[in-house]
């Protein structure tokens, strides 16, 4: 009987390790309450300062989701909830949830449409939320927004991404009459290049927000091909379906190292882009990329160090 023997965790090229541990420090992550009720103490596992997401899905009771933003503002993280327009049936209910938030410690969003198909009630977009002077009102002072580095079909149904760059230069426009800080926080992909050809041409169009880009962490091939099925990732799917034709691949984690070490070479040839830090999804769990970003970050400084 032969056996494959395993292959080793995935690594930088060499002399990319400062590089890659500079562009993935500071980075964010999501959470949501049920995954975040697993990690017995954050203030253990990720560095001070580490803006932390609460996603809200749909079902999800509002008062379980404060009590988690409660839980990571008192362990001093900045933290940004979902403020999913389509679930959220009208102003009152809006400013409710904002008020719950600010009583918990937090000034930050992310605004989006969400992923319902027909909204509850008078809210369908984030402009919409925006549109509202809610955040302004009760000092919320940055926010967030969605962005589609491989398109979105539950947007621009004809493939095309007139929609969603339209509501990126509205959005732009938001920023230059109000003081909101504003970033654009990405679905994840697992390709780099996309990533780079979509924000030169957000840039040359007039956009200057900054991006985040959204990262998938550390998971099992299986998992990720789920998850990256279910959000509609686009042509850089491939390199997961690339990944499931090597049987020694298959049946070793994915880490994110080799599209984070093409973005962080671009950025520092590139400093003037438009992509600024890394954003995780933790979809193989909060403490294995919390680790894997901490080893990532260390090594760099080794590297620069030593």
């Amino acid at each position: 009987m032969a056996f494959f023997k395993q292959a080793a965790p995935e690594a930088p090229a060499a002399g990319s390790e400062p590089l890659l541990g500079a562009f993935v420090e500071g980075y964010s992550i999501e959470v949501m309450p049920r995954t975040a009720a697993k990690i017995d103490d954050f203030k253990s596992l990720l560095p001070e300062g580490t803006r932390v997401y609460v996603a809200h899905i749909e079902g999800t009771p509002i008062e379980e989701m404060v009590e988690t933003a409660a839980r990571l503002s008192g362990d001093g993280f900045p933290v940004m909830p979902h403020f999913p327009a389509r679930i959220i049936r009208d102003r009152a209910m809006l400013e409710d949830w904002i008020l719950r938030y600010r009583d918990a410690g937090v000034s930050e969003a992310l605004l989006l449409a969400g992923g319902v198909t027909n909204p509850h009630g008078d809210l369908a977009t984030s402009m919409d939320l925006m549109e509202s002077g809610l955040f302004d009102k009760h000092g919320f002072k940055r926010l967030h927004v969605a962005g589609h580095p491989e398109g979105n079909k539950d947007i621009d149904a004809d493939g095309s991404s007139r929609q969603v760059d339209a509501a990126l230069q509205w959005k732009q426009a938001f920023s230059e009459r109000t003081d909101a800080a504003m970033a654009i926080a990405t679905q994840f992909a697992f390709e780099a290049q996309p990533v780079i050809a979509w924000a030169d041409r957000l840039k040359t169009a007039g956009i200057s927000l900054p991006i985040h880009v959204g990262i998938a962490g550390p998971a099992k091939l299986q998992t990720l091909i789920k998850f990256a099925m279910a959000c509609g990732v686009g042509p850089s799917i491939r390199v997961l379906q690339r990944r499931a034709m090597d049987i020694r691949k298959l049946v070793m984690p994915y880490e994110p190292t080799d599209v984070l070490t093409d973005l962080a070479a671009h950025k520092a040839a590139n400093p003037d882009s438009l992509i600024d830090q890394v954003h995780f999804f933790p979809l193989g769990g909060i403490k294995t990329s919390a680790e894997w970003a901490s080893e990532t970050v260390q090594a760099g400084a080794l590297r620069r160090t030593g």
